[in-house]
């Protein structure tokens, strides 16, 4: 029996699950990277219950995508298109292999440092739905919120969707409005939305 290469052993190691919409049930490979801390289906489901009528047509970006769990779930579930930001090189390379697996014509990998990328300007279309799921305890969370706020990258009323660890001292911009929220072990999700009243 032929010994598998240990590297190829360790750089690949699980799968997450598309629980709805048109991939519903469909496996996709995740690479093991550190950091990478796939959303739980639990919370997914909870997380697109509160998104129920707001992921068809939305312009969706996944900030730390990781497994692109949340944003390949987005696309599962119409929206219009999704780039998925990713720095580590390896999980990028899976996220588009995921894509061209689900021959999807409407996904982008951006394979870049979030924080850097988003504290540019954006002059392009603004995004209406927005992920921001980072590696615990690295203190990302914040600066990614405040850059999003900041250059022009969301809609006048996006809807952003929060995980982090609940012992974190999180603050989102003032613009933004909490509107659901919950816990789940070691985990706060929240949902906002931005006022659109502080734009006018």
């Amino acid at each position: 029996m032929r010994k598998k290469a240990p590297v190829k052993k360790v750089s690949t190691d699980g799968f997450i699950r598309i629980i709805s919409g048109k991939f519903k049930g469909r496996k996709l490979p995740v690479k093991n990277v550190e950091g990478l801390r796939p959303t739980t289906d639990r919370i997914k489901e909870t997380v697109f219950n509160w998104l129920m009528q707001d992921t068809r047509d939305a312009k969706v970006l996944d900030c730390f995508a990781g497994s692109g769990g949340l944003g390949f779930e987005a696309l599962s579930r119409f929206a219009a298109h999704t780039d998925f930001i990713e720095l580590d090189k390896l999980a990028a390379t899976q996220l588009q292999k995921n894509i061209t697996t689900l021959n999807l014509n409407n996904a982008h990998v951006i394979n870049d440092n979030a924080l850097a990328f988003l504290q540019k300007n954006n002059s392009a279309t603004p995004y209406s739905l927005v992920f921001v799921d980072p590696p615990f305890r690295k203190g990302l969370a914040q600066p990614c919120c405040e850059a999003l706020e900041a250059q022009n990258w969301l809609t006048s009323d996006a809807l952003i969707y929060v995980e982090v660890e609940k012992e974190l001292a999180f603050s989102a911009p003032q613009t933004w409005q909490v509107i659901k929220e919950k816990q789940a072990g070691q985990v706060l999700c929240q949902l906002y939305q931005r006022s659109p009243l502080s734009h006018q």
